[in-house]
């Protein structure tokens, strides 16, 4: 049943109060374990840590067993951009994206995602290279079939635009998307048909062919790029292009099943068999197309599809099942990352060489598999694992004495589900310590009650003297939905493998359909000390606007509880509250309030002091810094010894906007951060934006720094430097104009914004001193533009044209919001001089987004 049209019913009543706690204790289970096998000074091997009682499976890494430089290939995504900033720059330029396929510029298929337009921030943040979907020039779905001159009109014009483009060298052309099924039927099992209308394929992949080159002579072409791998196509096609001298740079096919995880590898070595047997040089792979919605956003899913694409070398993009813009369900909002671009974010920290991993089982879907790399120069070796819940040892082989000395450090980590819009912090060490290598030359860092849905990153490095700070990892246990005493609600079923396209749940159901009065879903949650708890609430809201449900603790007084509009009832959001708790039981209750909500899971987490230290040995680099392990303080990771013009670049996260504590822990000579464009040696306030934010710490002088993390606290501080501005107070021309709005800021916002150079908003601005500032534009956007596509959300970014004073325009992107009564912030640096400045938004050729207020900090605080 769609997503769309589940029945809005009232459910069944009286569900008992039976409980699974999925992993109470999860975290402290993971540093018990890790500390049961320490090894002590002295000792040859490691202790085995105490079992459950199911046996821990094995993950085995051989570090001798070297499969190839690392490739980063499998973090692409098919329209993962939307427009030139959506996602931002501080979303994309970590995950060191190799490739994306997007459409022709105007093409018909989307509203947006045009390849030449999103290449300008691709580019920028290092991305490899953009593939061409050039039959999404057409508006319909399956693509109207017009005959192949029809089609040819519109090469020229794709070919054209590319060839001309700023980078075109990094474009690859894909004439033919899904051939097998789209025009030209070639997975038919009836031979005589499929030879007919293979050799009518093969006729027009010459003929497309030929003309990409007579316009651009040095393109690179992509194909055959099949639904599915087809060995009888693929052996036929290889051969006939061979001899006919037009075979693909690239070869492409897509893997859109939950059986892929199983089948690949044997499509992967029947592909390469085919290859060989032609006698045709290796071609470089893109599975340009990969994965479920079940998949999507979900660490321990990712995980496995990842480390087959990378054991094997090849390319590939995530599927575009929903929205555009996202880097499919990676990235929530603009910039503000989720469970799984801090997964990617590992993947593109790897570094070195792969090298052998055997999972307990090979080619199996929903299994615990993993990747890992070994850089001998950085003297590191990562691991990266999930898929499958409960205990596993994870045993390293052939540690070099050499590179790692007699013991190591190894830090293990967990990169949670928190739903495809669900903001996630920096993943959070759950356990750092010390290991003796055996006689062996092995390790085994054993992880207990893992999460099925998270992935985890083990890092070894040099042990070094002294003792790494202790890991405290706050108490946490989550609480499944369907398992709570439910009243007036209904359980449903989502993402299971028979249901692949359906969206990912926790525990594979969530709570729905609670529309009625009485609706509520009432947790026994019990605590093991009084003091304040963190919730977290896993949602959907589909129903136009923020709704609400009373949230109640032991029946007593009720508060509210708001939820921002998700794509859809399945879409899952995260939203945060903190409660006060006794030690002991409780009933927490979520009832019906305002609209609809539908409830998957709550998590109930030990508040802690907002702190969180970045590993510097782990942080993106500039130069050629050196890595001294020689120490075990602070992180227990070593350090970077930065030297001249070298840098790191760290990937600070921050949970709303405001001024947070950034303080480097450093050795040695001074040290000055940059962020947004400003640059202090002395200031440690800085002002970051909700999501990701890049600060980058380089000597301020010639003498060397040792620095071995970035240490950043606080939790958004706006009651010092801070400047509110209600759009409706600025000067309004035009068709703008102020308009009331419930969940406006001041309750009104400013409407009918651009769409002709006059309709403008100005608003005067005082900057203490002059520099760098965040603008943080609160505004709400729903345009949308049904291109006919029942699996796809198309929706529209608005822009907006800033200006500052009589400066230049520049161009800023917001993306859509899910309703016009959802309101997100976007930071934009700009440069303000001293006094008064304006600030005008304005759009001459279409609207922009309803503006309700800025806010304004100098980013040095």
């Amino acid at each position: 049943m769609s997503t769309s049209s589940r029945p809005r019913r009232s459910g069944r009543t009286g569900r008992s109060a039976g409980y699974r706690i999925r992993t109470a204790t999860t975290a402290t289970a993971l540093a018990a374990a890790l500390l049961t096998a320490a090894v002590p000074a002295g000792a040859d091997t490691p202790t085995a840590a105490p079992k459950s009682p199911t046996a821990a499976q094995n993950l085995a890494v051989d570090l001798a067993a070297p499969e190839g430089p690392v490739l980063h290939g499998a973090n692409g995504s098919l329209y993962g951009l939307s427009d030139d900033g959506v996602p931002t720059d501080a979303a994309l330029a970590p995950l060191k994206i190799s490739t994306v396929s997007q459409k022709p510029e105007g093409g018909a298929q989307h509203p947006n995602g045009d390849a030449v337009t999103v290449s300008k921030s691709f580019f920028r943040n290092g991305g490899g290279d953009v593939l061409v979907m050039m039959q999404d020039i057409y508006a319909k779905w399956p693509y109207e079939d017009l005959g192949i001159d029809d089609y040819l009109t519109k090469v020229d014009k794709v070919v054209r635009d590319i060839a001309d483009a700023p980078g075109s060298e990094h474009f690859v052309y894909v004439p033919f998307n899904e051939p097998d099924q789209i025009w030209y039927k070639l997975g038919v099992a009836d031979q005589a048909t499929y030879e007919k209308n293979r050799d009518r394929f093969f006729r027009d992949w010459k003929t497309v062919h030929d003309r990409i080159r007579a316009i651009d002579p040095d393109a690179r072409i992509a194909g055959p790029n099949e639904s599915s791998y087809h060995s009888r196509l693929m052996g036929d096609f290889l051969t006939w292009a061979k001899k006919e001298k037009v075979l693909p740079e690239v070869t492409t096919w897509h893997e859109l099943g939950p059986d892929s995880l199983r089948d690949f590898q044997s499509h992967y070595d029947d592909y390469r068999a085919l290859e060989k047997r032609a006698g045709i040089t290796p071609r470089p792979v893109n599975i340009d197309e990969y994965a479920n919605r079940r998949d999507l956003s979900v660490p321990g899913q990712l995980v496995q599809w990842v480390s087959m694409f990378e054991r094997n070398k090849v390319y590939a993009d995530q599927a575009y099942w929903d929205a555009a813009g996202n880097l499919s369900g990676s990235v929530a909002q603009s910039s503000i990352p989720n469970g799984a671009w801090w997964f990617f974010r590992w993947y593109a920290t790897m570094s070195g060489r792969t090298v052998k991993v055997t999972p307990p089982t090979a080619n199996a879907v929903d299994t615990l598999q993993g990747l890992a790399s070994y850089d001998t120069a950085k003297r590191q070796a990562q691991v990266l694992l999930g898929g499958a819940a409960g205990d596993a040892d994870v045993t390293i082989g052939h540690v070099d004495p050499k590179v790692f000395g007699r013991q190591v450090t190894a830090t293990v980590s967990e990169a949670a589900w928190s739903g495809y819009e669900g903001a996630h912090a920096a993943p959070r060490t759950l356990a750092r310590t010390k290991l003796t290598v055996g006689r062996d030359g092995s390790v085994t860092v054993p992880l207990t009650t893992m999460d099925r849905m998270s992935a985890y990153r083990i890092v070894l490095t040099p042990a070094g003297s002294g003792a790494p700070r202790p890991v405290r990892a706050p108490w946490h246990a989550a609480y499944e939905a369907e398992d709570a005493a439910i009243t007036a609600g209904t359980v449903y079923t989502q993402g299971t493998v028979s249901d692949a396209n359906g969206y990912a749940a926790s525990g594979t159901k969530d709570v729905g359909s609670l529309n009625q009065d009485t609706s509520k879903v009432a947790f026994t949650v019990d605590v093991p000390r009084s003091g304040d708890y963190d919730l977290g609430v896993l949602y959907g809201n589909h129903s136009g606007g923020p709704a609400t449900q009373r949230l109640t603790v032991d029946g007593g007084a009720a508060r509210t509880v708001t939820y921002p509009s998700t794509e859809n009832w399945t879409y899952r959001g995260l939203e945060n509250t903190t409660l006060r708790l006794s030690a002991g039981r409780h009933e927490i209750a979520l009832v019906h309030d305002t609209a609809e909500v539908t409830l998957d899971r709550i998590d109930l987490t030990a508040a802690t002091k907002p702190s969180a230290a970045y590993e510097a040995t782990l942080a993106d680099t500039t130069g050629s810094p050196s890595y001294d392990y020689r120490s075990a303080s602070g992180t227990g990771t070593g350090a970077l010894v930065l030297d001249g013009r070298d840098g790191a670049v760290f990937d600070v996260y921050a949970p709303r906007e405001g001024y947070y504590t950034v303080a480097p822990r450093a050795t040695g000579g001074p040290l000055k951060l940059t962020a947004h464009g400003a640059t202090t040696a002395t200031s440690q306030r800085l002002f970051l934006t909700a999501g990701n934010n890049r600060v980058t710490a380089t000597p301020a002088g010639p003498a060397p720094v040792r620095l071995s993390s970035l240490d950043v606290t606080g939790t958004g501080d706006d009651t010092a430097g801070v400047s509110a501005y209600e759009a409706e107070s600025g000067a309004l021309s035009g068709t703008a104009k102020s308009e009331s709005g419930a969940h406006a800021s001041g309750g009104a916002y400013v409407g009918w914004l651009g769409n002709g150079a006059s309709n403008t908003a100005t608003l005067t601005v005082r900057a203490p001193s002059a520099g760098r500032y965040l603008m943080a534009v609160r505004y709400a956007n729903n345009e949308r533009r049904d291109n006919g596509h029942a699996y796809n959300t198309d929706i529209v970014s608005r822009g907006a044209d800033i200006t500052i004073g009589q400066g230049k325009p520049r161009r800023v992107m917001f993306k859509n919001t899910w309703s016009w009564d959802d309101y997100w912030t976007l930071a934009v640096p700009v440069d303000l001089a001293k006094g008064a400045n304006t600030v005008t938004f304005a759009n001459p050729g279409a609207y922009a987004p309803n503006l309700d207020r800025i806010d304004l900090a100098p980013v040095i605080g």
